[in-house]
């Protein structure tokens, strides 16, 4: 097939199952996960039982993933979890999906601007004098993310893939060094510790390390036999993130004492650095230094990833004509050019908001667009589950596993999980401030604005209405066409 594509398609047969898990997992940035979530996991969740909280997290999502696999095999689409909940709840469920998502994933690029640049600013400076004020370093990065974006996905993935292997390396020379000097624990794994502490919280936490492998899905119109490609790259997916999150944090609750880990991560939560000072004893200062570049660069992976994703769901909707139909102009090569700007437009601007409100990066504009993305995605891999479910159940598959046990254990996991976020949504969003409390309202005005939207597209606009499912349609065509030939 030609590497062109016409105005408003992407670039197919562009990704193979390694480039959708690069680009996967640079979302899930593994490194960072450790850093951030699982130092926030031991010391606000089950403390030396955490370990078991990332397996029974990817135990939950792996289940989920029987029937998004089983889906993905019908299902080829842009949209991602937006086009599984038209498939199962309907064009209108689909469009309050879509909505949800398109904030979440938005929100969450513009977290990785404070992120990126708070840290940038700090590490650099410590480690070259040059002190350069993280909405400077912020943009760059937001810049830089959208001229790789706009090469192509396939780009992408490659330099995503450079970065995963250098920020898993180094997490794997660490795992190496605690099990030689001191050994792992399976203390960790006893009944005592799993469920010490409060075990909902350590879940809760957990399951924000996995955020981002449903974006496998995101990439299926580039991928290559979609139909066998997704549902790989997606177990795939999440039996590495578990394994990696898992194993790390199993080894840092076993170097610091599995009976200490929790009050110990707690005496670091002031300064972050519990992982940089665990480096330091096993690895040494000058691979410590190493890790804190490496941060940099997981960093800079994730917000490239995110933005690869949020920018698939601009073009989506787009596409459909529920935004505007500029948004599903492409380039030569296929990438989605107009979503692109306007995600990094977006993303930079409220960037610029939150700086000139006066707001910290690190305390206020990270935790507030994180801790709301995390919310966001959270309610979206659990639509999708329910959808799946349902459009079996309609179908009347015989397939009682895949279709129903596997994908109904996992909703209700990812429910469960989903309304723990909701009820301690200061702990997803590290902040007491109130207007932060109250930005899942937001996803509230996406749910009335959707259906309300939903309604007006039914009666005014029927065509642009029944255009979300044929959407659909027309790329699984296509797709089953491509692979029957090849």
């Amino acid at each position: 097939m030609s590497e062109h594509s016409a105005p408003n398609e992407l670039r197919r047969n562009a990704l193979g199952v390694a480039g959708i898990v690069f680009l996967v997992l640079a979302a899930v940035a593994p490194l960072t996960g450790i850093i951030v979530v699982a130092s926030l996991a031991i010391a606000l969740g089950n403390g030396g039982g955490t370990p078991a909280s990332f397996f029974i997290v990817a135990i939950v999502l792996l289940l989920f993933a029987i029937g998004y696999g089983q889906m993905s095999k019908q299902l080829v689409n842009a949209g991602g979890f937006y086009a599984f909940v038209v498939k199962g709840l309907g064009r209108t469920g689909g469009l309050v999906a879509g909505l949800i998502a398109t904030l979440g994933y938005n929100f969450f690029v513009v977290g990785t601007i404070g992120t990126s640049g708070f840290f940038m600013q700090t590490i650099i400076a410590d480690l070259t004098g040059v002190n350069i004020h993280w909405l400077v370093w912020g943009l760059a990065s937001i810049v830089v993310c959208f001229v790789l974006a706009r090469i192509g996905v396939d780009f992408s993935s490659k330099i995503l893939g450079v970065c995963l292997v250098l920020e898993v390396l180094m997490l794997v020379v660490f795992d190496i060094s605690v099990l030689v000097q001191t050994g792992y624990d399976v203390a960790a794994f006893s009944p005592e510790w799993v469920f010490s502490g409060s075990l909902p919280i350590g879940l809760l936490l957990a399951a924000t390390g996995f955020l981002g492998f449903e974006a496998t899905a995101l990439f299926s119109e580039e991928a290559k036999t979609p139909l066998r490609t997704i549902p790989r790259a997606t177990y795939i997916a999440i039996t590495a993130i578990g394994l990696i999150l898992g194993v790390t944090t199993w080894a840092v609750v076993s170097a610091t004492g599995v009976a200490q880990a929790q009050q110990t991560a707690i005496d670091h939560l002031p300064t972050g650095d519990l992982i940089f000072s665990l480096s330091q004893q096993y690895l040494g200062g000058p691979l410590t230094t190493v890790m804190m570049i490496l941060l940099l660069v997981s960093l800079f992976a994730a917000m490239l990833a995110f933005h690869n994703s949020a920018t698939r769901y601009l073009f989506a909707l787009g596409r459909a004509r529920v935004l505007p139909r500029a948004l599903a102009r492409t380039g030569a090569n296929g990438t989605p050019k107009v979503a692109g700007a306007v995600q990094a437009a977006f993303a930079a601007i409220m960037a610029i908001v939150f700086f000139l409100a006066g707001a910290d990066p690190i305390v206020t504009l990270v935790p507030a667009m994180l801790g709301f993305g995390t919310l966001s995605v959270l309610i979206l891999q659990g639509l999708a589950a329910l959808s799946i479910v349902v459009a079996f159940r309609r179908q009347r598959d015989s397939r009682l596993w895949s279709t129903l046990l596997a994908p109904g254990i996992g909703f209700l996991g990812i429910a469960a999980i989903s309304l723990l976020a909701i009820w301690n949504f200061d702990v997803v969003a590290g902040s007491q401030e109130l207007w932060i409390r109250l930005l899942p309202l937001l996803l509230a005005a996406a749910v009335v604005g959707g259906i309300g939207y939903g309604a007006y597209l039914k009666r005014r606009k029927p065509e642009v209405y029944a255009g979300l499912e044929t959407d659909l349609e027309k790329f699984n065509v296509h797709t089953r066409a491509t692979e029957v030939v090849e």
